[in-house]
């Protein structure tokens, strides 16, 4: 199976090769190499080796764990209320991200909004009535002295009941897209890599218009992987042997950095993720000098030997 999934890497790498040669020698590299990928359908890329997905009546729990026993860091999660013969619309609610879950939970130990807040005895009256925590029960695991550790703030979540018996669709609404942006079979390669950067998307599923399920999810790991199987290939070279200062990236001045200080307290580095939406910030000294790591949303799991 990782022979054959090798061996389709490389095909999609010969295959720009091939065309890259029959462009029109008036095109720029770059014009050359969005019509190589323009002339590439998703469908030519591997399948995933397995189709994970995560039913809506699962736990948060159950979710975490699901991932983690199968290495992976999102799903699709499937609502079981969906007829049989749904389209895939109807039958995902979005995708189940480990960083999703994190964001999500911080948000509810957070102190909540004074407008559109139910009185304390009619929210835990609802609370109780779909056997869910009210928010003051949720904000009593975040409430604790700034400087405590994420290792204990996720511990302590993981064994609570609020984190057993939330279920995946309870969360639903924190999803990003509803349920997801998707390609069909035929569309481009390229039109997947604008995806992949314009959205900031880790992954896209293929399918087809009317069907059930997803033929196939196409991951940012999963491109960089097939790319690195291009090393020596002509095209490839040509960009791969640059500096990242000759590509074109996009720069950002120094006060657009988003960094924490290596004595901020952990948990404060995941509200800034979440309100700068980015998946990690690099930790710096006290004086903001030198980078000595990094820090992203996987760490909530790391911490309670989830993480796959």
């Amino acid at each position: 199976m990782a022979n054959l999934q090798l061996e389709r890497e490389t095909s999609i790498g010969m295959q720009v090769e091939d065309l890259w040669d029959v462009q029109e020698s008036k095109l720029n590299p770059t014009q050359k190499l969005n019509a190589c990928f323009e002339n590439i359908p998703v469908s030519a890329f591997p399948h995933t080796p397995q189709g994970i997905e995560i039913k809506s009546d699962a736990s948060l729990a159950e979710a975490v764990q699901i991932l983690a026993q199968n290495k992976i860091l999102s799903a699709p999660a499937v609502n079981v209320d969906a007829p049989e013969d749904a389209s895939w619309i109807d039958r995902y609610l979005g995708i189940v991200e480990f960083a999703g879950i994190a964001v999500w939970i911080l948000q509810q130990s957070e102190p909540p909004s004074p407008t559109n807040h139910l009185p304390t005895g009619a929210e835990s009256a609802v609370a109780s009535a779909n056997g869910m925590p009210s928010s003051a029960e949720l904000r009593t695991l975040g409430s604790e002295d700034a400087s405590i550790t994420a290792g204990d703030f996720f511990e302590a979540l993981t064994f609570s009941e609020f984190y057993k018996k939330t279920k995946v669709r309870d969360i639903s609404g924190s999803f990003r897209w509803a349920p997801f942006l998707a390609l069909q079979q035929s569309n481009s390669f390229l039109t997947m890599l604008l995806l992949l950067s314009k959205y900031k998307m880790k992954s896209i599923p293929i399918v087809d218009l009317g069907a059930g399920n997803i033929n196939n999810i196409i991951t940012q790991s999963a491109v960089i992987h097939m790319l690195a199987e291009c090393t020596g290939l002509q095209w490839f070279e040509s960009w791969g042997t640059k500096k990242l200062s000759e590509i074109g990236l996009p720069t950002i001045s120094r006060n657009q950095l988003v960094t924490v200080h290596e004595d901020e307290p952990v948990l404060q580095a995941f509200r800034l993720m979440r309100k700068k939406r980015v998946g990690g910030v690099p930790v710096v000294t006290g004086d903001g000098k030198k980078a000595i790591g990094n820090i992203s949303l996987r760490v909530p799991f790391n911490c309670t030997g989830d993480l796959p």
